[in-house]
């Protein structure tokens, strides 16, 4: 596929992977359009390309909105959810779902209305259900019959029939991709919201002033896949998937909560005992994506392996958190 030159619009386009997504679609020479309402993205994410981009501060869950933002669009990253750490999509039911179903709907008739050539999906791990108390390794057809633990999890299983029904009815070549653990720069340290490793970078760093505690009993496995892999393989699903078959995104390079938090510990040069919080929700036990669809339809696989993307990691949030 040939992205210099195409009109391309990331909605979500100032969080944590829209940022990371719109700069190396900059590179690529295409031109650019942002829709955020900057409830969870950050204007600073995206403020070194403010010049290069058009930016829509719009809420998506109105659909003219959406109709606005798609005029002259030939391929869309939608990446718009409402979406927070495992401690509110636990607790949020109603907010866990009804604005992304809405910006889902919308996002997908504009497409439709204004003849988008492209439009690619963000799905989610959340899509499945754990099966046992050992390694979920979860393959596409795992998220059948579908009994997500969270709204949020529907949501994104209901998108995903959604992108498969503009294919069916109406021919929008739609990729839809399952994401696992995406974690780097740009990403949220606010503890109310942020995911296991920029949660406990921050705490690392900001250590003693801030406790070191982790969610469960730290034997939870997970396997994380650096922002830039992320956003390759997001280029790669756009460009060689177009049926809207769902496909995961992830590394296989697994690591308990427990060696990770070492791992962080270790960056940082300091002595830290961990705590633990048994009360808290834990998430799945142990999961990791089966990426043989995604190997096989991309031909493609990550390449940072994680002690570089939590060194990067680790430097870019000392940085952020003004900590020399």
């Amino acid at each position: 596929m040939i992205w210099r030159d195409k009109n391309v619009l990331v909605t979500g386009g100032a969080g944590f992977i829209g940022s990371h997504l719109v700069k190396k679609l900059i590179e690529l020479g295409s031109v650019v359009s942002v829709a955020d309402d900057f409830s969870r993205g950050r204007r600073k994410n995206i403020e070194p390309l403010l010049n290069e981009i058009q930016l829509h501060i719009v809420d998506l869950t109105n659909p003219e909105n959406c109709v606005n933002v798609t005029k002259d669009i030939d391929y869309v990253f939608h990446l718009a959810a409402s979406v927070g750490g495992i401690h509110y999509i636990k607790k949020e039911n109603v907010g866990g779902s009804t604005p992304s179903l809405l910006m889902n709907t919308n996002m997908l008739e504009a497409a439709r209305l204004n003849d988008v050539e492209r439009f690619l999906f963000t799905s989610s791990a959340c899509v499945y259900r754990e099966k046992t108390l050992d390694l979920n390794r979860f393959k596409e057809e795992d998220a059948y019959p579908a009994n997500p633990a969270t709204t949020y999890g529907w949501a994104k299983l209901i998108g995903e029939i959604q992108c498969k029904s503009y294919y069916l009815d109406y021919g929008i070549k739609s990729s839809v991709v399952r994401i696992f653990n995406a974690y780097g720069e740009n990403e949220n340290l606010d503890p109310r919201w942020s995911h296991v490793i920029p949660s406990t970078i921050r705490k690392v760093i900001l250590h003693p002033q801030e406790k070191l505690k982790i969610f469960g009993d730290g034997t939870q496995e997970r396997a994380f896949l650096y922002i830039k892999d992320c956003v390759e393989g997001l280029l790669l699903s756009m460009e060689k998937i177009e049926n809207a078959e769902p496909i995961n995104l992830g590394s296989e390079e697994l690591i308990s909560i427990n060696e990770l938090t070492k791992k962080i510990i270790a960056l940082s040069g300091k002595e830290i005992r961990i705590e633990y919080d048994l009360s808290a929700p834990p998430g799945t036990h142990k999961y990791c994506a089966d990426t043989t669809k995604m190997k096989k339809i991309l031909g493609w696989s990550p390449k940072t392996p994680l002690d570089e993307g939590l060194k990067r990691t680790y430097e870019w949030a000392r940085s952020e958190l003004n900590v020399g």
